[in-house]
């Protein structure tokens, strides 16, 4: 019984302290095609693409989304990282998708 209620005072306790959180701050400006590619991120491929996605669409007023334009425009992205690995990833989805017009 008073195992018990250690355990339960235990968890109690670690239940009412404060969580610890890691804010990390990315400028996603400065992501380079390389760092993509070579996937030395903490974000995946999938994430950095979203997020691009709902940045330029986001400029554009436009809240639809297509997940097969989606995956197309990665794998159009992906290929052109691959050739220019010095360029930005923000630079390489201007330069290949036109978002920059």
């Amino acid at each position: 019984m008073k195992l018990r209620l250690l355990l339960t005072s235990a968890l109690f306790l670690f239940s009412q302290m404060p969580t610890m959180q890691a804010q990390v701050t990315i400028d996603v400006s400065k992501i380079t095609c390389e760092q993509l590619v070579m996937e030395q991120l903490d974000w995946t491929q999938r994430e950095i693409v979203f997020w691009l996605n709902g940045y330029y669409n986001g400029e554009r007023h436009n809240t639809n989304v297509e997940p097969p334009a989606v995956k197309k425009n990665e794998e159009k992205v992906n290929s052109y990282c691959y050739q220019h690995r010095e360029t930005t990833v923000m630079d390489a989805v201007k330069n290949v998708l036109g978002f920059d017009k």
